[in-house]
């Protein structure tokens, strides 16, 4: 067994991770069975997933790397991703519009939705609030949704409590979400569609003026903590095992080479978050629907106390109540976001438990998990569905979602420092 800088590659995690693989296409073929478009979502999630581990790609990130370190290599990255991503759906929704596809908020029973409007949300006080306690949530918990999901399939125990109260705060948010939209307050709101008061290439140069407003202000913040001495390596959080072998080391094989190169080493958050962009474009031009992570989650918890004997009494939490919780492409897609994670570890020799913390942590993760929740259901989605997904279909909702998910991130930085194990001191 070949050697890697004094550690093994444990041959055994590599097997389940080949097995595990063929067990997930054997489960592609079953859900297959519930819905044509199935395998294809599941095989997208793993794709999600498995670039999100070997990226260290994440949307939390994005934002505590920023402040914490004072480097922005992954903002960078997730800008140019939303870049990516926003030159695809111009494609797809022009095409579709040209057809005489209306945006979801506008379209009636019969008409054609173009894609990915359905995450044209509404900007309203419940949007601004939601994204700010999902803001403090994603920091506490050290992720977001998606971010979770990718964290458990590493063995994160962290996640594994963040995720249980991530699904049981949806139960409140929605609630809350439903009296918001009764009162006064909910009809304070407006989708704001950029292509309905520019043109698609008005709302495309737009959406990148925002995109260069963001990108300068994080090279500025990075400048001034380079004068301050306070800028971080960009590489200086990388694990050993995942760093670039010597390619001219005589120690190790060229076989042994070839698969840290294929399986091991990290990836740039460059080449992570422009793989990621194709599968976030891919959703709504096979299936006309745009990524979203958290939705399901309500019917989790839902189905879950009304099969135990519990009627919901409003509206919301009555209709999200499923008979089949594996015949849903968002659960099945999220369910590939955490194998493909997990066998990308498997594949690196890196899988473990990892459960090292206080029960003071676990504490905060709770709460982590729960403001995640209770926020994506508040402001009507998360990162990917509120801010990747809004952002991509030209609507205003996306960015403010980002402003106010970034400011609650960075209340969380100061109000939990060294509180928590996932937020320092400094």
């Amino acid at each position: 067994m070949e050697k890697l800088r004094n550690r093994e590659l444990p041959m055994i995690q590599v097997g389940i991770g080949i097995v595990l693989l063929f067990i997930v296409f054997m489960f592609g073929h079953y859900v297959k069975t519930l819905g044509a478009a199935l395998p294809m979502q599941l095989f997208i999630g793993f794709v999600m997933g498995y670039v999100l581990v070997r990226g260290r790609f994440g949307f939390a990130g994005g934002v505590k790397r920023l402040f914490v370190r004072g480097e922005g290599s992954l903002s960078k990255a997730l800008l140019l991703m939303i870049v990516v991503i926003l030159i695809g759906y111009l494609g797809i929704q022009w095409q579709a519009a040209s057809g005489g596809a209306l945006p979801s908020f506008l379209a009636g029973a019969d008409d054609t939705v173009i894609p990915g409007t359905q995450n044209v949300l509404g900007v309203n006080l419940a949007l601004a609030a939601g994204a700010f306690f999902f803001g403090i949530g994603m920091v506490i918990s050290g992720g977001c949704a998606s971010g979770t999901f990718s964290d458990l399939g590493e063995g994160e125990g962290r996640a594994f409590i963040t995720m249980i109260f991530f699904i049981i705060g949806t139960l409140p948010g929605r609630w809350v979400r439903y009296r918001h939209d009764q009162s006064f307050l909910g009809k304070l709101n407006a989708n704001v569609y950029f292509p309905e008061y520019v043109g698609y290439i008005g709302a495309f140069l737009v959406s990148l003026l925002f995109v260069l407003i963001t990108y300068l202000l994080v090279v500025k913040y990075e400048n001034y903590r380079k004068a301050k001495g306070t800028y971080a390596d960009p590489k200086g959080d990388w694990e050993e095992f995942e760093k670039p072998l010597d390619p001219m080391t005589n120690e190790i094989s060229a076989s042994y080479k070839v698969y840290h190169k294929l399986f091991v080493e990290r990836w740039s958050f460059t080449v992570a978050g422009l793989i990621f962009a194709m599968t976030v474009i891919f959703l709504p031009a096979a299936f006309g629907t745009g990524w979203g992570v958290t939705g399901t989650f309500i019917n989790t918890i839902t189905t879950l106390i009304n099969g135990a004997g519990w009627e919901f009494a409003t509206p919301p939490l009555q209709a999200s109540v499923v008979d089949n919780w594996l015949a849903n492409a968002m659960n099945i897609r999220n369910i590939g976001i955490f194998v493909g994670a997990l066998i990308s570890f498997l594949l690196a020799g890196r899988f473990s438990i990892k459960f090292n913390f206080t029960s003071k942590d676990g504490l905060y993760y709770s709460l982590g998990g729960l403001l995640l929740g209770f926020g994506a259901m508040l402001a009507g989605g998360c990162n990917a569905g509120a801010l990747t997904s809004g952002i991509a279909s030209f609507s205003l909702s996306g960015w403010v979602f980002m402003i106010f998910m970034t400011l609650g991130g960075l209340a969380s930085l100061k109000w939990f420092a060294g509180k928590v194990d996932t937020i320092p001191s400094k």
